[in-house]
């Protein structure tokens, strides 16, 4: 049991309107239904709020139709001028998930600090000592006060070399030797896996080097259910400060609740600076404000397996959100056993957004393609060293292959000096469409850019358009069923798999007129059966009654009617063929590489859809001629939905 001989007041920073918000939701919130209680929660003392960054700037305009520095404006007038406001961002990728130059998070600082920002919470998913000194020199100039962080996690695996306390303290010891200055320091653990004696033992050594007036924060989630015991262990070790949230948006994946911590803490001469009391009515009111919103289980319930492969909380949800959506949950638990692999092969760096999007990735295609047959984006880039310096070597295979596969040789220069210029292809956007250049505006552009992507799909571009695609985790009319997770299977290399084809069904006849006559003959349509979050789609074949003709039969709504799918000899003698996603469930549209016309071969690749925030591409199943494109980009596909038709 943790004691103080004097009474030790614990700073609380409350994180129910920034990462409790990600972590159940994923941020996607709208600000309305939160700022009631963010006001009410300022009126009742809470002077230290996470507002925005991470997920909760991309959220607002990439799900929400919102402004995120609009919806910073209205969270700072909500708790008035005094309360701190505190931001994420992610050294050199700031708010975004890929590199950003130096001028890019200048930009950024300027306008976090304009729109209400006071402190800003800097972490580098790499621990990569450089990439924290310059991209904190931004903060500090803009005027805010900059919390420098150690990205902890646990590793799923032994080492005695990384992610260890003198590892972290290591990593400290060199900011203050190179002069950065910070005005606290702060020990981030985003998957809640770091066991307490590593905290403890963290915080002890960390205090010991800091300067008197340097306060040292925690920040942890209780997915593992750990958190509290973690909290316990470094506050013993000389933390400050610690982040806690409120019910609905804690716990879980979340941080612990106010209310459990401060539990926690009594009889030991450690106290919170912020009322328990007073948590039941701050409750009632975000349940009020969130009771059009479906929570799902998995990000309000504890995991202990997430020790074994280290997720952050705002990340678990939306990956099953996205792997039901896709149609193949059902591989979840292949996913989780690869994370050691990766972990291990790519270089021991934090499972801290974008770092962890890049293991969750690496793992999903390892699984779907077989182990390194295909290389993320960001994995690769990553191993090879364009986000910064690995903790550990990368597997010297891993590099060959993810050098050989992205075309791109092994870097080690400054990322903030490659990364590609998102200001200038944010301006020449803007000045194309006509959109005011303001800094805001370019921002929005620059930070949605992802490196190959259409730019008619930039969220930036389609929130200021009026096109912005709003996709809430609000309750469906009917209640829909529980999500359940498959249980991981044992770590052991994937056998090669690819999405299973729905098989291509043959050309539609003719649209029929908005209402039909009798029928005598078998008519086939298509069924959509939303099952919680998992879509199928069916194809329904309406037989007439027995011995009906057409003057006979009832008359009955005209139906789209779907074929069934075509054999061999059909194919080969000229008949349109359909071209699908090659998963089951719904995913978008973001590439179409022919137009009506074109000659392809079979295995081309003619279209491209995004799941699971990646890239997959869509191949022609047979030689013919594009007769027809049937789907917009940026609409959801889905198999039975074709995205072109081949003819010839």
């Amino acid at each position: 049991m943790i004691f103080a001989p004097t009474p030790k007041k614990i700073h609380v920073m409350l994180t129910a309107f920034r990462d409790g918000l990600q972590s159940v939701f994923g941020g996607k919130v709208r600000v309305k239904d939160v700022l009631p209680a963010m006001q009410a929660a300022a009126a009742m003392g809470v002077r230290h709020f996470e507002f925005g960054g991470g997920a909760r700037y991309q959220a607002p305009y990439f799900y929400a139709g919102e402004d995120p520095f609009t919806c910073m404006d209205q969270m700072r007038e909500a708790v008035g001028p005094n309360a701190d406001l505190q931001i994420l961002t992610r050294s050199v990728s700031g708010v975004t998930l890929t590199t950003q130059r130096l001028k890019a998070l200048e930009m950024q600082a300027r306008l976090m600090k304009k729109h209400g920002t006071t402190i800003d919470r800097n972490f580098d998913f790499m621990n990569d000592v450089d990439n924290l000194i310059k991209t904190g020199k931004p903060i500090v100039d803009a005027g805010m006060r900059h919390q420098v962080c150690v990205a902890m996690m646990g590793l799923p695996y032994r080492s005695d070399r990384v992610h260890t306390p003198e590892f972290y303290v290591r990593i400290i010891k060199r900011l203050l030797d190179a002069g950065l200055h910070f005005d606290s320091v702060c020990m981030k653990d985003a998957s809640g896996t770091t066991d307490p004696h590593t905290c403890y033992e963290t915080a002890k050594g960390l205090k010991k080097i800091l300067p008197h007036e340097v306060p040292l924060s925690m920040h942890t989630h209780d997915t593992a259910s750990m958190a509290v015991a973690c909290y316990m262990a470094g506050i013993a070790g000389g933390v400050d400060r610690i982040d806690l949230s409120v019910r609905p948006l804690a716990s879980g994946t979340a941080q612990p609740d106010v209310r459990s911590m401060w539990h926690a803490l009594k009889g030991t001469g450690y106290s919170l600076d912020i009322d328990a009391g007073k948590m039941d009515e701050l409750e009632k009111l975000l349940d009020e404000g969130l009771k059009d919103y479906a929570f799902n289980p998995v990000t309000t319930s504890a995991d202990a397996r997430v020790v074994n492969f280290p997720m952050p909380g705002g990340a678990i949800g939306p990956n099953v959100h996205m792997m039901a959506e896709a149609g193949i949950l059902h591989r979840y638990g292949e996913v989780l056993a690869e994370f050691p692999e990766v972990v291990r092969a790519g270089g021991a760096w934090t499972s801290v957004t974008p770092g962890s999007q890049q293991y969750w990735l690496q793992a999903f295609n390892n699984v779907l393609h077989g182990r390194w047959k295909k290389i993320d984006a960001g994995y690769g880039r990553s191993v090879l060293g364009y986000f910064g310096r690995t903790p550990e070597p990368p597997d010297p295979t891993v590099i060959q292959v993810a050098a050989e596969q992205l075309k791109l040789e092994p870097f080690a220069g400054d990322p903030l000096e490659e990364a590609p210029d998102s200001i200038a292809a944010a301006e020449e956007a803007l000045r194309e469409r006509k959109l005011p250049p303001t800094e805001e505006n370019i921002f929005l552009v620059a930070s949605a850019i992802v490196p190959g992507r259409n730019m008619e799909l930039n969220e930036g571009i389609r929130l200021l358009s009026g096109k912005a695609k709003i996709n809430l985790p609000l309750k469906s009319k009917e209640k829909p069923a529980a999500e359940t997770i498959p249980t991981p299977v044992q770590a052991a290399p994937p056998a090669p798999a690819a999405p299973t084809p729905v098989p291509a069904p043959a050309a539609p006849t003719p649209a029929p007129v908005a209402a039909a006559p009798a029928f005598s003959a078998p008519v086939t349509t298509q069924c959509t059966v939303v099952e919680g979050a998992v879509t199928r789609t069916f194809r329904i074949t309406i037989e007439p009654p027995a011995g009906a003709s057409p003057a006979s039969a009832a008359p009955v709504p005209a139906i789209a009617p779907v074929a069934a799918a075509p054999s061999p000899a059909l194919a080969s003698a000229g008949e349109r063929t359909p071209v699908f996603s090659p998963f089951e469930g719904k995913v978008e549209l973001v590439d179409i590489h022919v137009k009506v016309g074109d000659a392809v071969r079979k295995g081309q690749v003619v279209a491209a859809v995004e799941a699971m925030k990646a890239k997959h591409d869509v191949r022609a199943p047979r030689d013919g001629t594009v007769v027809e494109i049937n789907a917009e980009l940026g609409s959801e596909v889905f198999a039975g939905k074709p995205i072109l038709t081949l003819g010839g």
